[in-house]
């Protein structure tokens, strides 16, 4: 079994939906998140607050700095999350697929590198 983080992308920060647009997708994530459960492939997965709320730590030269926003000055951002453990990628590919649908946006899948022997 491999890790894929399944990352969910928007343009900008968060769409304006309708109130019933926001409710259908939720309930279709609901039953996504159930159905990898299900499966037995849920790690994790979570939604992000914007990107306007991000905070970036750089201890990389020796002291500490820190700013407010996102690392990234991209019109794309991050706005949530699933970790699953599947076969391969083509499982994962599917789940994306799945995760796409509900979500109605694009999902981003990058596998989790493998830890040396």
């Amino acid at each position: 079994m491999s890790e894929y983080l399944l990352s969910v992308w928007h343009v900008g920060e968060y769409p304006e939906l309708e109130p019933e647009q926001m409710q259908r997708m939720f309930a279709a994530v609901e039953a996504f998140n159930a159905e990898v459960q299900a499966a037995g492939a849920w790690v994790f997965a979570g939604g992000l607050q914007p990107s306007s709320s991000a905070t970036v730590v750089d201890a990389s030269a020796g002291s500490v700095s820190m700013t407010d926003g996102p690392f990234a000055e991209a019109k794309e951002q991050i706005g949530g999350f699933w970790v699953i453990d599947v076969a391969d990628l083509d499982a994962a590919l599917a789940w994306a697929a799945k995760g796409s649908a509900a979500c109605e946006g694009p999902v981003e899948v990058r596998p989790f590198q493998v830890e040396p022997a």
